[in-house]
């Protein structure tokens, strides 16, 4: 478990460069030439592709509202560390459950992350 909320979010920015950049590298690495373009022509992908561009357009919509509790909790002096692992916890699960196209499983870990932030923002009040 994270120390501190600076870790937390530190830890959480990595799971972003992963999510982001490193997975849909590492999906297209045959697609080389593409990732070295200016990427202007669509190549084709797989639903595997798909779904971790989707669990990562997911993440993109969350963050923003996580790290500002995460920043808010901070500056309040709230401890909201435990919510905010848990979180990043659900997060990092996330990504492999929809990868894998298992859907209950998945929602249940997104509505838990979901549920954090409204018990991070009730803490705040």
């Amino acid at each position: 478990m994270p120390d501190s909320m600076s870790t937390l979010i530190v830890a959480t920015l990595a799971l972003t460069l992963v999510q982001i950049w490193l997975l849909p590298m590492v999906l297209k690495n045959k697609h080389f030439a593409y990732l070295l373009s200016s990427r202007e022509e669509e190549i084709e992908t797989t639903p595997l592709m798909r779904r971790v561009d989707r669990a990562k357009i997911n993440l993109q919509e969350s963050l923003p509202a996580f790290l500002t509790l995460c920043l808010l909790s901070m500056q309040m002096g709230v401890d909201n560390l435990q919510l905010a692992t848990i979180w990043l916890v659900l997060r990092i699960v996330y990504v492999p459950l929809y990868m894998s196209g298992g859907s209950y499983i998945r929602s249940f870990a997104w509505m838990g992350t979901v549920a954090c932030m409204i018990l991070m923002a009730m803490n705040l009040v």
